[in-house]
C-alpha cells in the first residue's frame, strides 16, 4: 500500500514546501484557521514530521491531544497551548521562535494557536502503535483519532488529515 519510508519534501523552508489549509468555520469557540505540509513519515515505525503554520490573528488547530510523541522546534513566530490536566486545571505555555520541546507519548489535551503574528512549527512524531492524535469535539468529548497511516493517505488523496 505505502512504501516504509518516504520523504515528501527536501526541505522546511516556509516558502518552498506544499501547504494545505484546514478551517472550521463552525467553530463558535475560536478561529481554526491553520497550514499543515507533510515533510516525510515511515509507517511501519510510526514516524511522520510536518510543519503546521498558524495564520496572524491568534488563529488555532483543533482541539486534541498527541497520543505520539512529539519533538517541537518553533521555526517562526509564535506557538501558545493551553493544555487540559486531568483534575480540569489548564497549564499555559508559551514558545517563541528557535524554542523546542519534547513531549511524552499519551500527552494531555490541549487548545494550541499561533500569536498576534502568527507561527511556524516543526514536529517530529514518534507513535508506538501509529496513532498520531486524538481529536474532540467542542465539549473536549466524542473524540476520534488519527494514525499515520490515515495521515498518509489523506495527503496523498488531497484530502483533510483528522476529518472524521
Amino acid at each position: 500500500m505505502f512504501e516504509n519510508f518516504h520523504k515528501v519534501s527536501s526541505s522546511y523552508d516556509p516558502e518552498k514546501v506544499e501547504w494545505r489549509n484546514y478551517k472550521d468555520l463552525n467553530n463558535k469557540d475560536f478561529k481554526i484557521d491553520f497550514d499543515y505540509c507533510l515533510l516525510g513519515y515511515d509507517i511501519q515505525n510510526g514516524r511522520l514530521d510536518m510543519l503546521l503554520r498558524y495564520p496572524e490573528g491568534k488563529s488555532h488547530c483543533r482541539r486534541h491531544r498527541h497520543i505520539a510523541s512529539t519533538l517541537t522546534l518553533v521555526l517562526q513566530g509564535e506557538q501558545f497551548l493551553t493544555e487540559v490536566n486531568e483534575d480540569g486545571s489548564k497549564t499555559l505555555i508559551h514558545r517563541k521562535q528557535g524554542d523546542y520541546a519534547l513531549a511524552k507519548s499519551d500527552a494531555s489535551p490541549h487548545l494550541e494557536h499561533g500569536g498576534e503574528k502568527g507561527g511556524t512549527v516543526f514536529l517530529s512524531m514518534q507513535a508506538k502503535e501509529g496513532i498520531l492524535f486524538e481529536y474532540f469535539d467542542e465539549n473536549m468529548s466524542n473524540s476520534w483519532t488519527v494514525s499515520v497511516e490515515e495521515f498518509v493517505k489523506s495527503w496523498q488523496e488531497g484530502a483533510t488529515y483528522g476529518d472524521k
